[in-house]
């Protein structure tokens, strides 16, 4: 089943959700703000987007830039992070069943369904 990792605050992420509505699959929503990923969750995603924890830190976000940009942190305190603030993570996430992608722009959906 294809799911997707939503934000509903998100305009980018509510444009994934469309593309994957119009696409006529089902898929499931897990709204990641409100039920957080756990590690070994997370550690999966990122092996299936075949990026490192950095490539899914979104760089722009006030709690980054105040309090982590400068820092040197290994993998795991990047997803423990992503972790304990969910909004660091890149949106919206699409994974059908291997394959997974950030839909930054949305269309990089469609090379996944």
């Amino acid at each position: 089943m294809i799911k997707i990792y939503h934000n509903t605050r998100c305009s980018t992420s509510r444009k994934g959700l469309e593309l994957l509505k119009e696409s006529k699959k089902e898929f499931e929503i897990i709204e990641y703000m409100k039920n957080p990923l756990d590690k070994i969750e997370l550690k999966e995603i990122l092996q299936k987007l075949k990026i490192s924890p950095m490539d899914l830190i979104r760089t722009k976000e006030k709690i980054w830039k105040e309090n982590y940009q400068d820092k040197v942190l290994s993998e795991d305190e990047l997803i423990e992070l992503m972790i304990e603030f969910p909004n660091l993570m890149e949106r919206p996430i699409v994974v059908n069943q291997e394959k997974a992608v950030v839909g930054r722009p949305p269309e990089l959906i469609n090379d996944i369904l």
